[in-house]
């Protein structure tokens, strides 16, 4: 196999809810068809096996960011543990970044406005609460679902930091930004955005956050120069709260997209950390996975080639390298 060509026969060869990505992003086949496949989510696969999971009161797990009867001192919140993510807004994220319709969720916004509270404060589910991660989660499966979250959005402005980033532990007392909290706050902000086209204080917001991750090109901390952990260049699907630079890499790819702007220089050796990842046959491995308790797998365990992170490897490197010969045409004149 040509190691600059990616397996498309083998990421085609997958549940609808990667199979339609595949086919739209890199296989570039006609709308109809694509639409088709994703269309297919609501009845079958991982997407169908989720819905089904759903509780009558519109939740799942029976819990906001944790499943009920959760035991805050027990093993299962043990150091190293893991986060659960079977309860609410993690089964949101996971539908709505496979791009399900919201159709299929008729009424969800409703019932969780009615039924569904935080665990912390008992605040209600629609409002958020302190922690900068969940409230980019509950923002943008707020606009994906048509709840008014216009409230999240404002917390945002008010409690971005000095430094242009977010921090989860800012009602610890923390002013230092984040590159998780940041990533996941950025994340959010966009497809809010996108969703409701947003404000111009919101978009100011968002490329200043956006700053404060190039200026450390993804990877390094501003005052040593070192990389600021090894989640950075260690790859693992789900993506979940983790910042690392393919998940960074592909929100800037939405993010430039969505803008219509070129790709900053500073994003480049998080392209090539990307790019050095990639095996001889196209493939990227499965290098970590997050503990915690889950449904069901989606994806491959630790060592073995993954679908989803060739995918997204894939198209990152695909979109870089296109607006980079795009670049080199124009200079050329050609």
């Amino acid at each position: 196999m040509d190691p600059e060509t990616a397996p498309l026969d083998w990421m085609l060869d997958s549940d609808p809810a990667l199979r339609w990505q595949v086919e739209r992003d890199l296989a570039q086949l006609p709308a109809g068809q694509w639409l088709e496949t994703r269309a297919r989510m609501a009845t079958e696969g991982f997407a169908a096996e989720l819905l089904s999971h759903q509780d009558p009161d519109g939740q799942w797990a029976g819990g906001a960011y944790f499943p009920a009867g959760f035991d805050f001192q027990g093993p299962e919140a043990a150091e190293g543990a893991g986060q659960p993510w079977t309860a609410t807004t993690w089964t949101l994220n996971t539908l709505r970044d496979w791009g399900l319709d919201p159709a299929a969720l008729d009424g969800t916004a409703e019932r969780l406005a009615a039924n569904s509270r935080w665990e912390y404060d008992d605040l209600p589910y629609w409002d958020g609460e302190v922690d900068c991660c969940i409230n980019a989660f509950t923002l943008a499966n707020g606009a994906w679902l048509g709840a008014n979250v216009s409230g999240i959005a404002t917390w945002f402005l008010e409690h971005q930091l000095p430094d242009g980033g977010w921090n989860c532990e800012w009602v610890e007392g923390s002013t230092r930004s984040s590159f998780h909290s940041t990533l996941n706050s950025l994340k959010g902000l966009l497809y809010y955005e996108s969703a409701t086209g947003g404000s111009d204080e919101l978009r100011t917001a968002r490329h200043t956050g956006e700053d404060y991750l190039l200026e450390r090109r993804l990877l390094y901390t501003k005052s040593t120069g070192a990389i600021v952990g090894p989640w950075a260049t260690h790859f693992g699907y789900p993506f979940r709260h983790v910042h690392s630079a393919l998940n960074a890499m592909d929100y800037f790819r939405s993010a430039c997209l969505y803008d219509g702007a070129a790709p900053d220089p500073r994003l480049a050796d998080a392209v090539e950390v990307i790019r050095a990842a990639r095996q001889p046959d196209g493939t990227w491995l499965q290098e970590r996975r997050h503990p915690g308790r889950v449904w069901f797998e989606v994806d491959v365990p630790p060592g073995e080639p993954s679908k989803w992170l060739t995918f997204y490897g894939t198209r990152v490197l695909a979109w870089w390298d296109e607006q980079h010969s795009r670049t080199s045409r124009q200079r050329l004149g050609r």
